[in-house]
């Protein structure tokens, strides 16, 4: 079991996964408890930092952002500063919903969603090859996604 998380904190975790909408006396009730002690439950994985934030997952495609391209991102120089100045660009590209650095040939694996490839390609040359420290980018563009979620897999 993880260090300060017992069952019913995961099933806690497992149902805000699930639908974070749930009022605290049907989220307690599911878990088995009273609104009280599962608000202050909720209140100590917040402040520990382990529930980050609640948020409303959206769908893409009725949004009209229909292009899901992954992109792997070398870098000229993989120093400190270089490293700093694209990570702090990348945060503010709303383009941008996933960025990973990694080991091997590319330095980053970048996921972009925009509303189809000329609006890719525009945030590809204004935004990503734009950046001075960029050597190369290859782009793998999504054909369907078969599985998509932020649920994570917890402990049984």
């Amino acid at each position: 079991m993880l260090e300060g998380i017992d069952r019913i904190d995961l099933r806690i975790l497992d149902q805000l996964q699930q639908d974070c909408t749930l009022s605290m006396a049907e989220l307690a009730e599911r878990v088995g408890l009273s609104s009280s002690p599962c608000w202050r439950r909720i209140r100590r994985m917040q402040e520990a930092g382990i529930i980050k934030r609640q948020v409303a997952q959206l769908d893409r495609e009725q949004l009209g952002l229909q292009f899901v391209v992954y992109a792997y991102v070398k870098l000229a120089n993989t120093n400190r500063e270089t490293l700093e100045r694209f990570e702090a660009n990348v945060s503010h590209w709303p383009e941008v919903v996933l960025c990973e650095l990694m080991t091997g040939a590319a330095d980053y694996l970048i996921k972009v969603v925009t509303a189809d490839v000329r609006s890719y390609d525009r945030f590809l040359r204004d935004k990503l090859l734009a950046e001075t420290v960029v050597a190369d980018v290859q782009s793998r563009i999504v054909v369907h996604t078969v599985k998509e979620t932020s649920r994570l897999p917890l402990p049984e």
